[in-house]
């Protein structure tokens, strides 16, 4: 048996964070600071979410960036409605299956996904990867619509930071490092990630170093003057399609020009008498829509708090739920670089918003003339031709967002997410059962131990369970782990959440073991 790494022998905990007229929350304290300021500059929840985005955009770029895609869903208070932006990405219209051939060996994809394995792994990384992303376009139709400042002054605080450059302190280290390898195949990745052949070194003595992005805050820069439109059909574009055409990508003129965000009704359904809004079709939310209506049925009388009998039901409520979903609509990514961000405002506006590239660094592939890294978003697809979910021209692939917002019988409402790939649906599902079912506080419900199914059979408990509980788990389920909820690595999803009572008062967390992570209100 293999051994595995040392985990950390500590216990963690971050207090929830309280405030009645904005709050923030994302994996970054930079990028939440960013959201907070615009804020308390008469901003939104809206405007606070793309203005955390883009900054998590230059300071957290293994997990999300322009040259990816996302969904956001907002609670508009005025209106009394949820709406959803959708800015996915999607394949380039010259794609094909025979594009990513079958390595014909047995054997399944090196990364995230359990598809067959393709040759060279040109669905992981490398130019053949890159999906036609979305983002630039997503936020400019959500600040258009629903927010109240240009997007100009959203983009400012990226810019400057781009300028300034990506932090370095050991945790951005350490990321660095551990993806190094793939990195150092790609020379844009590499020129600017791994100068002199090396990742770069936090000081000893905390001190911030960065590495400066001036190409990435020109960008910025362009899009501030030109909007989305200076990426795909304006001053960008022609030195953006060399750059793809250069590494090999098969993203055209066409692709970028006929990329269109798309503003829709998220799905929304009943539970025990609470409504769930949730992102859709191609995304997690009808998994997790199912899983709380299998888990209503077959837990129909929850207790005063979560005990063993319901964390049985929620995990026989998951598996049968991603039985179905890999029979009828394909695997999704085991381990994803997404990033989350939840806000709110003192009108009452509600945000969940999840941005991704899709794995740490996507495809490693950094136009050298804007600075963006591109997605792997191709990695998305079931690369066996075919199927619902095969690489075709201009389809969008099925992935595991899953931005969610919740109204509880008593009036409070909540905004839920988490990064974390196949392991966010199960974490969104344990924490709107968490609020709505047992009243649980923010502050509750992030210190509550969780569960992760992200398959049909291996259900892995986290170590903070009660002994009890974890004990009647493993009695009764076939295959079972435990786990701690760490640093690193991540056996459960990095979830955020904020919610508001029927008051005006607002209570939000972070993924408690991350050192960036942080919540900040007023």
């Amino acid at each position: 048996m293999q051994a595995r790494t040392t985990e950390e022998s500590w216990s963690l905990s971050k207090p929830a964070v309280r405030g009645t007229k904005g709050m923030v929350s994302s994996q970054h304290y930079l990028a939440t600071e960013v959201g907070l300021a615009i804020l308390k500059e008469g901003g939104n929840a809206i405007d606070a979410a793309i203005a955390t985005g883009l900054m998590l955009g230059v300071v957290e770029p293994w997990m999300s960036g322009y040259g990816g895609g996302g969904y956001l869903l907002a609670y508009l208070k005025a209106e009394d409605r949820v709406v959803q932006v959708e800015f996915g990405m999607r394949a380039p219209f010259a794609s094909h299956a025979s594009d990513y051939p079958l390595a014909q060996d047995g054997s399944n994809s090196s990364d995230a996904f359990n598809w067959p394995k393709v040759i060279d792994d040109r669905n992981i990384h490398g130019p053949l990867a890159i999906a036609t992303p979305g983002y630039l376009k997503g936020i400019e139709l959500a600040a258009r619509q629903f927010g109240t400042l240009p997007l100009k002054a959203l983009i400012e605080p990226a810019r400057q930071q781009a300028m300034l450059g990506l932090p370095i302190d050991w945790f951005a280290s350490q990321k660095i490092n551990q993806f190094a390898r793939g990195l150092r195949a790609y020379e844009g990745t590499r020129s600017v990630y791994l100068k002199d052949g090396l990742p770069p070194a936090a000081d000893l003595e905390g001190l911030l170093t960065h590495l400066p992005l001036p190409n990435l805050a020109e960008t910025l820069s362009a899009v501030q003057d030109e909007g989305s439109n200076a990426f795909y059909q304006g001053a960008l574009t022609q030195q953006v399609l060399q750059d793809l055409n250069q590494a090999g990508s098969k993203i055209t003129a066409k692709d970028l020009a006929q990329y269109d965000a798309t503003l829709s009704a998220p799905l929304h359904s009943q539970y025990r008498g609470h409504d769930i809004f949730s992102a859709g079709p191609l995304t997690a939310g009808p998994s997790l829509i199912q899983a709380l209506k299998t888990f209503e049925t077959m837990h129909p009388a929850p207790a005063e708090s979560p005990d063993a009998a319901a964390y049985l039901a929620m995990a026989k409520a998951l598996q049968t739920t991603y039985a179905d979903r890999l029979e009828n609509l394909g695997e999704g990514n085991l381990s994803g670089s997404t990033t989350h961000i939840c806000t709110a405002d003192s009108a009452g506006n509600l945000v969940s918003f999840t941005q991704t590239i899709m794995s740490a660094f996507g495809a490693r592939i950094l136009l050298p003339s804007s600075g963006i890294l591109m997605n792997n978003g191709m990695m998305w697809f079931d690369p066996r031709p075919g199927g619902g979910n095969s690489v075709e021209g201009g389809r969008r692939p099925l992935c595991n967002m899953c931005p969610t917002l919740g109204r509880s019988q008593d009036g409070h409402w909540f905004a839920v997410g988490a990064c974390g790939g196949r392991k966010i649906f199960p974490s969104v599902f344990q924490l709107a059962i968490f609020l709505s079912d047992y009243g649980l506080t923010v502050q509750d419900a992030a210190h509550q131990g969780r569960i992760d199914v992200s398959g049909t059979e291996l259900v892995t408990l986290m170590a903070e369970l009660p002994e009890t509980i974890r004990a009647h788990l493993q009695q009764n389920l076939s295959q079972t782990r435990v786990r701690l909820n760490g640093v690193s690595p991540n056996y459960f999803a990095l979830p955020q959440v904020i919610q508001r009572s029927p008051n005006g008062a607002l209570e939000g967390a972070c993924f408690i073991p991350s050192p960036h992570a942080k919540v900040s209100a007023f």
